[in-house]
């Protein structure tokens, strides 16, 4: 049985400022993980945390990025495990951008989460994902208050 998670957020910015918080490494970093992403379709890039021992995983994340259409979609493979010979997850992140009168819906879907096994790491992305993206409109709060002179 393969599992899904989906989160969708509304942000009061234009689609062009939400998805500089999903391609530009720096930025990524402060929300997500660090990580040596190019908005390249076909580019491998990794995410690196800490190893986390109750999910059994090295903290290093492979991806591939599989779709890039500026400002609306954005597609990468994630695979983890507790090293790199052995991936116990294979999934697909897929982040879709929608223009709205007052901002932009971005929504969040990861596939191929194989349960039972991925349960534990299901679940911690799950809530993960949830928290983490609340960091983009934080973020993009206060970049708002920002002189244009730093």
């Amino acid at each position: 049985m393969k599992q899904t998670i989906q989160h969708s957020f509304f942000f009061s910015h234009s689609p062009e400022a939400v998805w500089e918080y999903l391609t530009t490494p720096a930025l990524m970093a402060q929300w997500l993980m660090p990580n040596d992403f190019k908005p390249e379709q076909g580019c491998a890039f990794q995410f690196k945390v800490n190893p986390i021992a109750k999910l059994d995983l090295d903290g290093i994340f492979d991806c591939k990025v599989l779709e890039i259409v500026p400002y609306s979609k954005l597609s990468y493979s994630w695979k983890g495990g507790p090293d790199r010979e052995h991936v116990t997850f294979d999934t697909v992140v897929v982040w879709t951008l929608t223009k709205k009168d007052n901002g932009t819906e971005l929504s969040l879907e990861q596939t191929g989460f194989r349960l039972p096994e991925n349960l534990p790491v299901y679940n911690s992305m799950t809530d993960g994902w949830y928290k983490n993206i609340q960091k983009i409109n934080a973020l993009l709060n206060i970049s708002k208050h920002v002189p244009a002179d730093c």
